[in-house]
């Protein structure tokens, strides 16, 4: 049983691209396993959305663990990998997941976003993003996604570095992340100063 609701606090609210994620969740639950309290079990999203949150709640995968990788490519796709077998799928949510445009909808997100929305037709657009949520939970899971089997390259799991001091800021910085600039050992903010100086 998936804990929506605890999903919903984590987040701070429900919407759309929550609801993709926790059924993007279940999949990964049903065929990779269950909650990841170590680093057994990979997702890399290739989203920002909403939907990362419920894959961190309800598979366990976090950025802090290293067992939850972020491609920046602005699609609703999750890969799921076990490293115990290499078993690995490819969640792609399908082209009309959260539903079919609907325009009064669409006009009230606008009007939301920027702050223009009265306080009626923002009670309107909840009404409708909540509906739009729940159809999306209540969907059979094929009607959603694209689910394939895939070959995928299995990161290395997170490893632990010593810190160093910027010379500069006097930050402590992770040593693979240090820049070496005129004989001193910077963190990346201040070598790309530096760099921008010359």
């Amino acid at each position: 049983m998936l804990d929506i609701q605890g999903t919903q606090r984590f987040h701070g609210h429900m919407c759309p691209g929550l609801a993709i994620g926790i059924r993007a969740a279940e999949i990964a639950l049903r065929e990779i396993g269950q909650h990841s309290s170590d680093e057994d079990i990979v997702a890399i999203v290739e989203t920002d959305m909403c939907g990362v949150d419920a894959i961190q709640y309800l598979v366990g995968c976090t950025f802090g663990k290293g067992n939850l990788i972020h491609l920046d490519y602005g699609k609703s796709a999750f890969t799921f990998i076990r490293r115990s077998d290499g078993k690995a799928i490819r969640v792609l949510a399908r082209p009309n997941a959260f539903g079919e445009p609907n325009p009064e909808h669409q006009a009230l997100f606008a009007r939301v976003r920027i702050g223009e929305a009265t306080p009626e037709e923002r009670a309107r657009f909840q009404e409708l993003h909540q509906q739009r949520s729940q159809r999306i939970l209540d969907a059979p899971l094929e009607q959603l996604f694209e689910v394939r089997a895939v070959e995928p390259r299995v990161p290395k799991r997170a490893r632990i570095f010593t810190s160093l001091t910027c010379e500069v800021c006097g930050e402590n910085t992770m040593e693979t992340r240090t820049r070496r600039f005129d004989g001193k050992t910077l963190c990346i903010p201040c070598f790309e100063a530096m760099e921008k100086r010359m």
